[in-house]
């Protein structure tokens, strides 16, 4: 990947890949959402709103953006994080990872931000990425999609996002 932006919303996001809203649904939970591509607080955003809900074993929202259309990896190895300038509902969230060795969908590498009321730039170096019931390091080189996740915490969402990139 030669270009650092993921997603600046000028346009498609430039890997082809396409973002999805994603609930606990999938596994039997009854968190619900929606992912709207609309302004917040003056600014172009993806907005994802809903409720998560710890009910039948659930307790997830994400939008999520495969990096490559067809599903395939890119090699982010010559970047040192991820950049993302979020505003939200003061909440904490968390940014997931998935690489070629994630087989399970509850396996990932996972760094915390914070959505405060007003726009603001988080940085994560991929340095403080933990791996999440896997044991394999994180291999940059074999990177495939990004989530930002509600998760583990009952009640509404609001987070909104205006630019994603690599730094």
């Amino acid at each position: 990947m030669t270009s650092g932006v993921i997603d600046d919303l000028s346009g498609d996001p430039p890997g082809g890949g396409r973002w999805a809203c994603v609930a606990d649904t999938v596994m039997g939970g009854v968190s619900g959402g929606e992912l709207r591509t609309e302004i917040v607080a003056g600014q172009p955003a993806r907005h994802l709103t809903g409720t998560v809900s710890l009910a039948n074993n659930g307790g997830f929202l994400q939008m999520a953006i495969d990096l490559a259309a067809d599903g395939s990896s890119v090699d982010a190895s010559a970047f040192t994080g991820l950049a993302l300038t979020v505003c939200g509902d003061g909440e904490e969230y968390g940014l997931h990872l998935r690489t070629d060795d994630v087989r399970r969908p509850w396996q990932s590498y996972r760094a915390r931000f914070t959505a405060p009321g007003a726009w603001t730039t988080a940085t994560l170096p991929f340095s403080g990425f933990v791996p999440h019931r896997l044991d394999a390091p994180l291999d940059l080189s074999r990177l495939r999609r990004i989530g930002l996740v509600a998760i583990g915490r009952p009640g509404p969402v609001d987070l909104a996002l205006g630019d994603l990139r690599f730094y």
